[in-house]
């Protein structure tokens, strides 16, 4: 089970929706126009698509969407580190205004459309009936096979960028010896000057403060004898002093407290007072002991401070930074010597080619090892789709020394073969849409029950087919359904029949416009909405029978699930028996996927 939920909100012709979604596969039918495709846009929506001001339902200040999901085991570590609170479901909710604004929450918490777009990479993968395009562009051929082929490929564009980093250090030092050799010396000379004056970290605030002292000596002096003197006052002259008269008023009340208790917490305070203004003028005594002017002292102070502001003004930077300047150009002057010596860059460069180089043959041999499984695979998948005889090829082609890339050794081709007797060729190359649609739901079964995205969703990519192929369109999906949530939107009954459950889209007119609803179809109303599908009547008993024939034969289990296949001389007797051949090149997609 993966999305369990879905509410919409005022979603373009959707007033207000409330949808359960259950494990397995799941058809969403519908008249052209109801709206089933609108149900995959507000997902999209809630997942991080582009938000534009037409999803607002027409009257309506704004639309919301909310999806919930389970929260698969690998979301849980991101949305940690995202900040989200981790809970057993996921909510995910998006709103839009009439002006096109969007906002967006993850589990309550305010997100951005990039985190739901994260998130979602965790949760759905959506096959539309244009899959088939991607599957011409190499870097998204390339990433299907590495993933079919369990490989790792972070290891290899990590050595890429480590050699071309060392690549291009060589070519700028090869490019710039004369540069760096002039630069070199200038920095030198600079470093030499700063050397010279040796600037130690806070020495500018120690000197200034040392100025300040040595410029204030005698003021310094004469405020400690004037502050001795009037605790002490002068022993020569017995004047008073404020030690004296705190002894004087100590006295007095110590000596009436006796008779007025009061008076002795009072007395202790004054006696507290005394002790601490004795120490005050023992310690300026001591100081005053060793205190005096020094005329040279502030002379090497002065000339000192001299030497860091000529030099801080010669290089227009504040007195202070002089130490980090000293540094920052020291630092400067390795990394130039560094990039001097070309012997270390080029041994440098060599070997990160080297371990890009080993990286990369270990990615060409595991996608030489999975290309045949993967093409036989697709092949078997393409005899059930109605492309019988049809081949998939993978090409490894290599690059040439000069086209080494970040990916590795070889560019990925995907070519295709639709009938027999013919030379694979590019898929843009092959004209039939259907079978090109055919071949992207092909290889859209065979990789997807390798995936761990829990919820696969599949937009008409039945489109073009019909017939013994349709049916075998929903078999394979239903088989899907059996390890994997799947959704589909289909016009065909014999993919519908096969589903596990099946939500009918409507549409309805009212005063207020044109609105969409979805409901269940079980029972009778799957009949009937089997029946419309088939495009008879669907009131008409025979139209009726065919459509729960129909969906008894889908519901029962497939060839792939009652045995397993067998090889050789199984496959003769399937190329015999057309029905035993669809069966049987199911489960060969079943084992080859697996």
């Amino acid at each position: 089970m993966a999305l369990r939920h879905l509410s919409l909100r005022d979603f373009v012709i959707v007033k207000q929706l409330e949808l359960d979604f259950s494990a397995g596969f799941t058809a969403l039918t519908g008249e052209t126009g109801a709206g089933k495709s609108i149900l995959l846009d507000a997902v999209q929506l809630a997942l991080g698509a582009r938000a534009d001001a037409l999803s607002v339902r027409e009257g309506a200040s704004r639309c919301e969407v909310a999806a919930e999901f389970d929260t698969p085991a690998p979301l849980a570590a991101w949305l940690q580190e995202a900040g989200f609170e981790p809970e057993a479901t996921l909510l995910l909710r998006r709103t839009v205004d009439a002006g096109g604004k969007s906002r967006a929450w993850i589990n309550g918490s305010a997100a951005t459309a990039a985190q739901l777009r994260e998130a979602a990479a965790w949760l759905v993968d959506i096959h539309g009936q244009h899959a088939w395009q991607s599957l011409t562009r190499p870097a998204a051929t390339r990433a299907l096979l590495d993933a079919y082929a369990r490989l790792d490929t972070a290891p290899l564009a990590a050595a890429w960028h480590a050699w071309r980093a060392a690549a291009r250090q060589l070519d700028e030092a090869r490019a710039a010896q004369e540069t760096l050799a002039q630069e070199r010396e200038r920095l030198q000379w600079q470093i030499g000057e700063l050397e010279k004056l040796a600037p130690g970290e806070g020495e500018w605030a120690e000197l200034n403060q040392r100025h300040e002292r040595l410029a204030h000596a005698q003021a310094l002096i004469d405020a400690a004898q004037t502050a001795r003197e009037a605790l002490q006052g002068d022993s020569d002259s017995g004047g008073s002093n404020a030690l004296a008269a705190l002894e004087q008023a100590q006295a007095a009340l110590q000596a009436q407290s006796h008779i007025e208790p009061d008076f002795t917490p009072l007395a202790e305070l004054l006696e507290a007072a005394i002790a601490q203004a004795g120490d005050v003028a023992h310690s300026l005594s001591g100081w005053l002991a060793r205190a005096e002017t020094d005329p040279e002292a502030l002379r090497e102070v002065d000339e000192r401070l001299s030497q860091w502001l000529s030099l801080a003004r010669r290089w227009r930077r504040p007195p202070q930074e002089l130490p980090a300047t000293l540094a920052a150009w020291q630092a400067e002057l390795a990394r130039l010597d560094s990039a001097a010596d070309l012997a270390a860059l080029q041994a440098r460069a060599e070997a990160a080619r080297a371990a890009w180089l080993q990286e990369a043959r270990r990615a060409s041999a595991a996608r030489a090892a999975a290309a045949p499984r993967l093409a036989e695979a697709v092949t078997q998948a393409m005899q059930r789709l109605g492309m019988p005889g049809g081949r998939f090829v993978i090409e490894l082609p290599p690059l040439a020394p000069e086209e080494a890339a970040a990916h590795g050794l070889e560019n990925v081709a995907f070519l295709v073969a639709a009938h027999a007797g013919v030379s694979p060729r590019p898929l843009e190359k092959v004209a039939s849409g259907g079978e090109l649609s055919r071949l992207a739901l092909a290889i859209a079964v065979t990789t997807s029950r390798l995936g761990s995205v829990p919820t696969l969703v599949f937009d008409e990519v039945d489109s073009g087919v019909g017939g013994a192929v349709a049916v075998t369109v929903g078999q394979l999906l239903r088989q899907l359904g059996a390890d994997r949530q799947v959704l589909c939107v289909t016009h065909l009954a014999q993919v519908a029949a096969c589903a596990h459950q099946q939500l009918v889209v409507s549409k309805q007119s009212s005063a207020e416009g044109a609105s969409s609803r979805v409901q269940a179809a079980e029972g009778d109303a799957r009949d009937a909405e089997i029946a419309r599908m088939l495009g008879g009547d669907p009131q008409s008993a025979a139209t009726l029978a065919h459509a729960r024939e129909m969906l008894a034969a889908g519901q029962a289990p497939a060839a792939a699930e009652l045995a397993a296949p067998e090889a050789g001389g199984a496959r003769k007797t399937a190329r015999a028996r057309k029905g035993r051949a669809e069966g049987g090149a199911a489960d060969r997609v079943a084992d080859d996927a697996a």
